[in-house]
């Protein structure tokens, strides 16, 4: 700041109250200290500035994978939010593993972040610890819990599953197969799909669960383990739209009409599931309305404000097209 000052031919003091409150130098004194920082290539001092204002404008966001379309859409949708509201993201990718997770919450809150945006509802004790006791807004994407940490926006998992075994058992199928990827809501939506269906009176229900991430690779060996279990044709319900291809990749590579006699149905509504052919039948979770919602309930906090609903439900539905 004194080499800015220097340059703009004045004290440290006003380069320092430019750059905290902008307001209180005049139109030309700004201009000339912006002039300088842009000749010298001065970054300030956000730490400092955070310690001085107890505000850092850094919102931290912890997601499984920045990969999966899934975690990015949301994420996409909250950041272009938060920006405008003159906040930056600090992201970082947990995987499925709460003890990395934890780890990560604590390197975050140690930058002092304004907010956190947290992905589900199950955290290991010692974060939720940690959590509460950092006093800043929190809201956990993707889940719903009557008990959150602070704000949740979300659906339920469970009844997803529950709704897609009412839709394989209203279109008449004789076998259900479910192929599942490994983390825990994917299992949750499967679990209550099996549930649902025997609940039902319905027969046994192929599985193949994996303990990996989604893939086509997966979609296609887990119809194959569906066929040597047994399974001779009807719907399966996949956990993500990724593994629905894959599976009605090789149910072609065999022979196997989709959706005469492999039916496949999706999750995620996933860009890409209405371009395939067939084009995927799905459950639908609109991602960006997910992450929007969650800015909504963090700024309302960060402006004091918290008279907002701590639970938000935005649901889901089912699009049929020809898959299933």
């Amino acid at each position: 700041m004194e080499t800015v000052g220097r340059l703009a031919g004045v004290s440290q003091v006003t380069v320092s109250r430019a750059l905290s409150d902008p307001s209180k130098v005049s139109p030309a004194t700004l201009a000339k200290i912006q002039e300088a920082i842009a000749q010298t290539g001065f970054v300030p001092n956000a730490l400092a500035g955070a310690l001085a204002s107890s505000k850092s404008m850094l919102i931290s966001a912890l997601v499984p994978s920045i990969t999966n379309i899934v975690y990015s859409s949301m994420v996409k949708a909250f950041s272009e939010e938060m920006r405008r509201e003159g906040y930056e993201i600090l992201l970082s990718e947990t995987g499925f593993n709460a003890e990395e997770e934890e780890k990560l919450i604590a390197a975050h809150l140690s930058r002092r972040p304004d907010a956190m945006f947290l992905t589900g509802i199950h955290h290991s004790a010692q974060a939720r610890r940690m959590l509460l006791a950092a006093e800043i807004p929190v809201v956990e994407v993707w889940d719903i819990t009557d008990s959150p940490i602070d704000f949740c926006v979300g659906f339920n998992h469970a009844e997803t599953g529950r709704a897609a075994a009412e839709y394989a058992r209203r279109k008449g199928f004789a076998q259900v197969g479910v192929v599942s990827a490994g983390d825990e809501r994917a299992q949750r939506r499967g679990d209550a799909f099996v549930r649902e269906w025997e609940r039902g009176g319905g027969g046994r229900v192929y599985r193949a669960f994996f303990d990996a991430t989604a893939t086509l690779a997966n979609g296609r060996a887990g119809l194959l383990r569906l066929l040597e279990q047994g399974f001779t044709g009807g719907l399966v319900h996949c956990s993500s739209d990724l593994l629905a291809h894959g599976v009605m990749i090789e149910a072609r590579a065999r022979g196997l009409d989709v959706p005469g006699q492999i039916a496949v149905l999706g999750f995620g509504d996933q860009p890409f599931a209405d371009a395939v052919e067939p084009p995927i039948t799905t459950v639908r979770v609109d991602l960006a309305a997910f992450g929007r919602a969650a800015a909504q309930a963090m700024l309302g906090p960060l402006r004091g404000d918290r008279s907002g609903p701590a639970i938000i439900d935005l649901g889901f539905e089912i699009v049929e097209r020809k898959s299933a």
